[in-house]
């Protein structure tokens, strides 16, 4: 029978915790599990490798796991001999199939590489500067261009012994099962921790350490500085604060330092005697959604039972397949799916460009889901988003890459497994570079009335069999040139900030402020995105990784932020009406499950409040005067804004704009040009200018005698005017260049 002591007493068994709690003693500690290993390759990783590394490493206590196609099982090796005999050897044998998931984790991380964990949770013995202090020891951070500034990718310790640790306080009790590390992010370093011990305590005070059997664990660190290393202990630990000990580093000669970043597995326990448990920040939204990573199949399941629960509002088709034949799949909302309404905007929402930057692919997920459920629940912002706007959901522009990083998981992906499609290319560098095309035509057109400033041509060299183009790229581009959007988002990961057009600089300088004509409205759209976003615009959270962009109320010219040469948003300006931003959605690329229904809780009113911003400005038909026939093709310009847009099939367009007072001109060929004033205010709803256009005496000739019809006398007369007009315009530029000429002569 157990004694009755006090609440604060703690006992340690080997990696297992005895706690009391009310005054009782309560066993902890659970039962030994079988441990895997996971780093690049999840194939026969070692938790406790036998060996040395280097001069200054200590043997390994050997515990082998290995991960093979067979039911699981586990088996025991007993010792022979009594003394020196070898500890006990596991060896667990799973089978994974190839289109399952990822390893499943008992605990979901603590959220180091989130930053749920903040900056004053973490210590350390000791750190070389600021820019490596333990602050900066998170799995997946990225570290600046150069060495040496606040902003470095990993935490390291100043001095170089065995006595050195990274803490983590995860302010509660914690049943702690694993962590990962990873070597410092740095360009000119190459700085990694290759053996560990782990401690754990309840007060810093005292510290027990994790053992394997009668000895101290040694785990397995890294044997490259970007790869995830998972070891998951033992035995589960309960306790408050953890330290990781690095035993065993990369000495680079005498260069080498202790760096390191990492991820700590743990389940928060319950807190008895927390009566204001209501005031802890929720972990749980209030929508019924089906927050998980789904895999291209549980995809097309879930798109598939939103479309059967939605069938009047719903469309699911394909734009086009990857690489390996995975399809391209789109969701549409709208209240008549599949045609395009006379007069109703067109947006799209496309997702997973990089493969591993899951979560926009997860959101647009929830958003079908979130919409289907409001619309039929009567919610009338929903219902009017869905008659009034064509809306098209893209979440995996690329699937290929997806696979890859779903297979690894959510903490083992790294930082760029999946980015690229599977032909390796980076699709966001991957569209026409329109952007030089219009530069070099200002530069050597000396008539300024010949430039073009929007629907650029794409060049013949990209549309060849031979380019180098993803075909997933060429289905945007068929896709943004078979719909007329006029709205859309670009949704990315490892970041917090919205930027906008250009992504290039213009004369291929590394960062460059590149505005485009639109440059007011583009701030108006990332800010509204921004600042309705609970994360971007809580005004004390940390930067991401290397820059702060705070300082830019979450904003910023994407040229301004690195230049990004063929990017989808300067592709979609210049060669079609719509305007588009890139959102970078979260710190961390590859949430984990347990983080999906707060990052929604985070995004949810973004996301709708963007798509709303497609219904500011001014939208119109354009129509002939006579016949009442749409006009496609017209061109409208706005006075001042050097960047026109296109009416589309029936004669309908929608030119996004801030409020304020505009001069719109309406031309299209064979028709006099029109213009009139139009006013945007801050409604919520766009300004109506339709224009009806009067065809040119030759268009109405053309048009009569293409009908085999006989033209009237007084069109007749009126083409005569018009000819007699032109030969003497084109007689008296004659003149002047004759006369000119001889003036030039007697000089």
């Amino acid at each position: 029978m157990a004694a009755f002591l006090p609440i604060s007493l703690l006992i340690f068994s080997a990696c297992g915790f005895f706690v009391f709690v009310c005054g009782q003693l309560t066993d902890f500690t659970l039962p030994v599990k079988p441990t895997v290993v996971s780093g690049v390759d999840v194939a026969t990783e070692s938790l406790f490798s036998a060996g040395t590394s280097n001069a200054s490493e200590v043997p390994t206590t050997e515990f082998t796991t290995s991960y093979r196609k067979s039911t699981a099982e586990t088996t025991t090796e007993r010792p022979t001999g009594k003394e020196g005999q070898k500890p006990v050897r596991k060896v667990l044998k799973m089978e994974k199939e190839d289109d399952e998931g990822p390893l499943k984790l008992e605990c979901p991380p603590l959220g180091l590489e989130s930053l749920r964990v903040k900056d004053a949770q973490l210590r350390a013995s000791s750190y070389k500067r600021r820019g490596l202090g333990p602050h900066r020891g998170r799995l997946n951070i990225q570290s600046g261009i150069d060495d040496g500034d606040i902003y470095d990718g990993a935490w390291c310790a100043r001095y170089k012994d065995k006595n050195q640790w990274l803490e983590v306080d995860a302010q509660k009790l914690t049943r702690f099962t694993g962590a990962i590390l990873q070597g410092r992010n740095s360009i000119w370093s190459w700085d990694m921790v290759q053996t560990y011990k782990v401690q754990f305590s309840n007060d810093t005070l005292l510290w027990k350490p994790c053992m394997n059997g009668s000895k101290e664990a040694i785990f397995e660190g890294n044997q490259d500085t970007e790869t995830p290393v998972l070891s998951l202990f033992d035995r589960p630990a309960v306790a408050r604060y953890i330290r990781i000990n690095p035993q065993t580093w990369y000495q680079n000669g005498t260069e080498g330092d202790i760096c390191l970043r990492a991820e700590v597995l743990g389940c928060t326990l319950p807190d008895p005697s927390n009566v204001y448990a209501w005031q802890t920040e929720p972990t749980e939204s209030r929508d019924k959604l089906d927050f998980k990573h789904h895999n291209y199949k549980e995809m097309r399941k879930l798109m598939k039972s939103v479309h059967d629960e939605c069938p009047n509002i719903t469309r699911i088709y394909s734009i086009g397949k990857s690489y390996k034949d995975l399809k391209l799949y789109v969701m549409e909302i709208s209240d008549n799916p599949g045609k395009h309404e006379l007069g109703e905007p067109e947006f799209r929402y496309v997702a997973g460009m990089h493969g591993n930057e899951v979560l926009g692919r997860e959101l647009l997920l929830n958003l079908m889901q979130y919409m289907c459920q409001e619309y039929k629940r009567g919610n009338q912002r929903i219902v009017h988003l869905v008659k009034e706007t064509r809306i098209h959901l893209l979440p995996s522009m690329n699937p290929d890459g997806y696979e890859m990083a779903f297979k690894k998981g959510s903490e083992l992906a790294g930082w760029a497994l999946g980015r690229y499609s599977y032909e390796g290319i980076d699709m966001n560098h991957n569209f026409a570079d329109l952007n030089s095309v219009m530069w070099t035509a200002i530069e050597l057109e000396t008539d300024q009335s010949k430039l073009i400033n929007h629907y650029f041509p794409i060049p013949e060299q990209y549309t060849s069999e031979e380019a180098f183009v993803a075909p997933e790229t060429r289905a945007v581009i068929s896709w943004m040139q078979n719909i007329p959007f006029a709205l859309g988002a670009n949704l990315h990961g490892g970041e917090l900030v919205v930027t906008y057009p250009y992504d290039m600089t213009r004369d291929w300088a590394p960062r460059e402020h590149t505005p485009t004509p639109d440059e007011s409205f583009f701030r108006w759209l990332a800010a509204a995105y921004a600042s309705t976003n609970q994360v971007m615009s809580n005004p004390d959270r940390r930067p991401c990784h290397n820059k702060d962009f705070l300082r830019y109320n979450n904003i910023i010219n994407g040229a301004d932020w690195h230049n990004v040469p063929g990017s989808m948003n300067d592709f979609s300006y210049l060669h079609t009406n719509c305007f588009e931003v890139t959102v970078e959605l979260s710190c961390d690329k590859f949430p984990h499950a347990s983080e999906l229904p707060i990052e929604w809780e985070n995004n949810r009113e973004s996301l709708l409040v963007y798509m709303e911003q497609i219904h500011r400005g001014i939208k119109g038909v354009i129509r002939d005067k006579d016949t009442g026939v749409g006009i496609a093709d017209a061109i409208i310009k706005v006075e001042d804004i050097d960047h026109h847009i296109r009416s589309v099939a029936d004669g309908d367009f929608w030119r996004l704009l801030n409020p304020g007072e505009y001069r719109l001109t309406v031309s299209a060929e064979g028709y006099f040009p029109s213009s009139r004033t139009c006013y945007v205010m801050y409604d919520h709803f766009p300004t109506i200018c339709d224009f009806n256009l009067t065809k040119t005496p030759r268009r109405k000739a053309k048009d009569i005698l293409a009908k085999g019809g006989k033209l009237p006398k007084d069109l007749q007369l009126l083409l005569r005017q018009q000819r007699m007009r032109k030969l003497r315009v084109t007689t008296k530029a004659i003149n002047q260049r004759r006369a000119a000429a001889k003036r030039a002569k007697r000089v």
